[in-house]
C-alpha cells in the first residue's frame, strides 16, 4: 500500500496548530445515511477533507506506518492486500481491497464487533481530497446507537482528520499527550462542535431532532469526561 513518497508543507507562512484547529470543524464535510431492513439497521458515515498536498503525498501519509504514527496512531502488521493490521489501543482487521494511490478497504474489528472502512484519495482543485466511509450493520434500536448516535465514531474520525491537518498543514502531528491536550479550551470546543455537527447529520438522516441532540450531548460528555449538559 505504501508508495514510499513523502512530502509536506514548505510554505514559510505555514499555519500554526491553533489556526488549523480554529478552522478545522468548518472545512470537513460529514454525511450519514441510515436504513432499516427488518430488525437490522445499516449506517454509512462519510467524512472528507481537502488538504494542500499531492495525491501521492496524501496516499503516503495514509499508508506509511511511520507517517500514520505521526498523525493517527501506531499501526502494525502486514499492510498489504490480504494482510492483517492492528492499531495500538484500537481496532484491528484485514485489508480487503487496495488500489494504490486511489483507495483501500478494510474490516474494522473492535470490541467484539465488525464494521467496514474505505479510504479514498482523489485530486481536488486545492490539492488532494481524503474521504473515509465507515459502514456498519447492527440491531435496529441498539442501546449504544440510541445513546450516542453517529458521534461515537464520528468525533473520533474528526479528531483523526484534525491530526492529519496538523501533519499536512501545520507540519506537526497529533498531540504528544492527547489526554492533556483534550482538556484545553480550544480542543474541548472542537469536540463540542464535532459532536453537534454529527447530531445535525443524524437529524438530516431522519433521526428525530430531540433524540439526535440528546445523543450528541451524551457523546460530548463521553469524549470530554464530563456529564452531558441538560
Amino acid at each position: 500500500m505504501n508508495t514510499n513518497e513523502s512530502a509536506g508543507p514548505t510554505d514559510s507562512a505555514t499555519p500554526t496548530e491553533i489556526e488549523v484547529l480554529a478552522a478545522q470543524a468548518d472545512v470537513v464535510d460529514r454525511g450519514l445515511s441510515i436504513s432499516i431492513e427488518g430488525d437490522t439497521q445499516h449506517t454509512v458515515q462519510t467524512i472528507s477533507q481537502t488538504y494542500p498536498t499531492t495525491v501521492a503525498d496524501l496516499w503516503d501519509a495514509c499508508t506509511d506506518p511511520a507517517r500514520l504514527e505521526r498523525w493517527f496512531a501506531p499501526v502494525s502488521g502486514d499492510l498489504e492486500l490480504g494482510g492483517r493490521y492492528a492499531i495500538e489501543g484500537n481496532a484491528s482487521g484485514t485489508i480487503e481491497k487496495c488500489e494504490p494511490l486511489s483507495s483501500y478497504s478494510l474490516t474494522w474489528e473492535f470490541a467484539g464487533g465488525i464494521s467496514y472502512v474505505t479510504v479514498r484519495v482523489t485530486e481536488a482543485d486545492a490539492g488532494a481530497r481524503f474521504t473515509l466511509e465507515h459502514s456498519h450493520s447492527g440491531e435496529a434500536g441498539a442501546e449504544f446507537w440510541t445513546q450516542f448516535g453517529p458521534g461515537a465514531t464520528g468525533v473520533g474520525w474528526d479528531l483523526s482528520l484534525l491530526g492529519l491537518a496538523f501533519h499536512l498543514v501545520a507540519g506537526t502531528g497529533r498531540p504528544e499527550n492527547e489526554n492533556e491536550w483534550v482538556t484545553s479550551a480550544p480542543a474541548q470546543e472542537f469536540v463540542r462542535t464535532s459532536s453537534t455537527r454529527w447530531g445535525e447529520a443524524s437529524i438530516a438522516a431522519g433521526t428525530p431532532a430531540d433524540e439526535a441532540r440528546a445523543a450528541a450531548d451524551r457523546t460530548t460528555g463521553f469524549y470530554l469526561g464530563q456529564p452531558p449538559t441538560e
